[in-house]
């Protein structure tokens, strides 16, 4: 049988939990052993940017990537069943038409009374939301407007604890719009609050900075998956084990940084400049991004260029790095560049230089880590880099992991770490902050460019785009 070949994959207290459950539950067989025997794991889940979406290359989400490396663990396919809200996805699992629903739940004592969850595996809050410029609400008391929440969700829970205390409290529920919606109805004025979880907000925030926190309406709670409280705890212990090593051996702080881990730090007027420079400046050059970019994405060739120079020409920072790429000299010259203050030259060379330090990166670090560690160079120094990567090995971290290895970029400032190293002391906080600018900027130019297509465009460069004042001479030894 399948299951009898698939458990080897557990650990013996695994196994025994598994037997002990088949054997003290006569009424129908394990819950495991029946995916198992299946061959297929059946997850529910909701449409969301942080649990499943169909992207460009296929299924992606933070919540999907959890679950297909659950199915992988078993040994099994994954089938996920993406459900439009969640008043129609708990009754699958009650009705046991799925397995697991993995779909951001907090874990609250309503809903411990219906199902049984796994371990928490990420904390968030619920903020009350509503519009920059418009009146700060301090407290659930100073709510005067329209108050929308998802039906179902917890921020309902939440509210109708709070009614107990005030019975003024009134707020609308619907089943026709998901967070991101409700979001945007107050970013319209058509709504004046809503509730969020922290973590969707702040990927939120990085389109729609005008998106305020008003205050929490509840402490942090723990994000699980959720399975049948009357099946047998085989499948449960599983996901427990599953957790347990995914934790332990990096791969979920891997993933919460690929998702969250550069979202951490919002800054309002940064954002909405970046998004007015996309809409109104970046058009001149994207021809430039997308012709130089190569095998690269040009949008990220395109956000670096920002965090460089604010796609200014004529840029110069004090160390004499210049152009919209901040070349330094001796870089520029290696790869041709006859004038780094050439917007056409500076874009050319620098994704150029960027292709070149990724294919440096040790072929066996897979992506998303090598494109970090290749930006992470294109700051710092793959020297620098090296040295970072060599001390997260001395201190049993693992060096292929940016996850990792950016904790170890700090240390380069400490004496007792750098002194150790080939290269010595470096500014690794400025590196690790440059990696992840870039990943909330090209974030944000992704969807600009999917939702919002034509404000990127441009047909073609107008003749007055190279704005530098003053020439550059030809680079000569």
């Amino acid at each position: 049988m399948r299951s009898t070949l698939i458990l080897r994959r557990f650990s013996l207290i695994g196994l025994l939990t598994l037997l002990l459950c088949s054997c003290n539950d006569d009424r129908h067989a394990s819950s495991l052993a029946e995916v198992l025997d299946a061959g297929v794991l059946k997850v529910g889940t909701t449409y969301g940017l942080t649990t499943y979406y169909n992207g460009a290359t296929g299924p992606v989400g933070f919540e999907y990537e959890l679950a297909d490396g659950f199915a992988n663990y078993l040994g099994v396919k994954l089938e996920v069943f993406p459900y439009y809200n969640l008043n129609e996805l708990f009754p699958q699992l009650q009705n046991q038409h799925l397995d697991i629903i993995a779909a951001g739940l907090s874990v609250n004592p309503d809903r411990q009374q219906k199902f049984k969850f796994g371990p928490g595996y990420q904390r968030v809050s619920e903020k009350l939301v509503f519009k920059q410029g418009k009146e700060w609400p301090r407290d659930i008391s100073s709510l005067t407007g329209n108050l929308m929440v998802i039906s179902g969700s917890s921020h309902s829970q939440t509210l109708h604890e709070y009614q107990q205390q005030n019975s003024g409290l009134n707020w609308q529920e619907t089943d026709d719009k998901d967070m991101e919606e409700l979001l945007e109805l107050v970013l319209a004025e058509q709504l004046d609050y809503t509730i969020a979880d922290s973590n969707i907000l702040a990927l939120m925030r990085r389109r729609y900075p005008e998106l305020s926190i008003g205050f929490s309406v509840s402490p942090e709670q723990n994000i699980a998956w959720a399975v049948n409280k009357d099946r047998d705890d085989s499948l449960l212990a599983a996901l427990i084990e599953y957790f347990g090593i995914i934790q332990t051996n990096g791969i979920l702080a891997a993933l919460e940084d690929k998702y969250f881990g550069h979202l951490r730090q919002f800054n309002y007027v940064d954002t909405r400049e970046f998004i007015k420079a996309a809409r109104e400046v970046l058009p001149k050059f994207r021809p430039w991004f997308e012709s130089y970019a190569g095998d690269l994405d040009w949008r990220l060739v395109a956000a670096m260029s920002y965090q460089e120079s604010h796609w200014k020409p004529n840029a110069k920072s004090v160390t004499g790095v210049r152009g919209m790429m901040m070349l330094t000299q001796a870089t520029a010259k290696d790869l041709g560049i006859l004038s780094r203050l050439d917007p056409e030259q500076s874009i050319k060379g620098g994704a150029i230089y960027l292709a070149n330090l990724l294919q440096r990166i040790p072929d066996r670090i897979g992506y998303p880590d090598r494109l970090w560690f290749a930006l992470a160079s294109y700051n710092i120094g793959l020297g620098h880099l090296e040295d970072a990567r060599v001390l997260t090995d001395r201190q049993d971290g693992n060096p292929d992991m940016w996850v990792d290895v950016k904790i170890r970029l700090l240390q380069l400032r400490q004496k007792k770490h750098y002194k150790t190293t080939v290269y010595g002391y470096a500014r690794g906080n400025e590196a690790v902050a440059y990696v992840d600018n870039i990943r909330r900027y090209y974030d944000t130019l992704v969807w600009l460019d999917e939702q919002q297509p034509q404000i990127l465009k441009q047909d073609e460069i107008p003749t007055d785009t190279v704005m530098h004042s003053e020439p550059e001479p030809v680079i000569v030894e």
